[in-house]
């Protein structure tokens, strides 16, 4: 086992202060609850006894915020808890919740996994409609110069006359496509 993979040991002393054995210091709930956050188990020894106490300080964490307001946990489910500690179900409750949290943790990770692969923003309705308007209002802000070149191509025969003409016509094209395009935006955003 790994140096991460094994529980960080915490020993609390007789003058119930908490002492973390990898950092060589003291450290608090808060501290422990970071630690968790960060992806680590935690394990809490009483120094004296030898009593294993994580059960105890996790309940304590997660006592602290809920009374902060932090709430996870819904009155009806924390009523469910309650109840499963007199009934048969207190056997399964622990497995029902261990297989609840790993089903949680796996759909959120492949959440993230397909929010990061793709971009947010291409499944937003009307979002090709303005990544079109985008580009015909840069187009007719700088006559189709858009850092490319734009001239005339090596094989191109037609004279420039005609090229002005059907760049005017090509600008009153997308101003109109423009003009569209902010429309149909606008009743989307309605």
């Amino acid at each position: 086992m790994s140096e991460t993979e094994k529980p960080l040991l915490i020993k609390r002393y007789a003058s119930r202060r908490l002492y973390n054995t990898e950092t060589s210091d003291y450290v608090t709930l808060e501290d422990i609850a970071g630690f968790i956050r960060d992806g680590r188990e935690v394990q809490i020894i009483d120094l004296k006894s030898g009593d294993d106490l994580t059960r105890q300080y996790l309940l304590q964490i997660i006592a602290e915020h809920e009374s902060r307001g932090e709430s996870v946990l819904p009155i009806n489910v924390l009523n469910d808890l309650v109840r499963s500690y007199t009934s048969q179900a207190s056997t399964m409750v622990p497995q029902f919740l261990a297989q609840s949290f790993e089903m949680f943790r796996d759909s959120q990770s492949k959440w993230v996994e397909n929010m990061s692969a793709m971009n947010p923003m291409a499944t937003m309705p009307g979002f090709e409609a303005m990544q079109a308007q985008q580009e015909a209002f840069m187009k007719a802000m700088t006559g189709g110069k858009s850092g490319q070149w734009s001239g005339p191509s090596p094989d191109d025969s037609q004279p420039a006359t005609a090229k002005k003409g059907e760049s005017e016509e090509d600008i009153e094209a997308l101003k109109k496509e423009f003009a569209e395009l902010q429309a149909k935006l606008s009743k989307l955003g309605k």
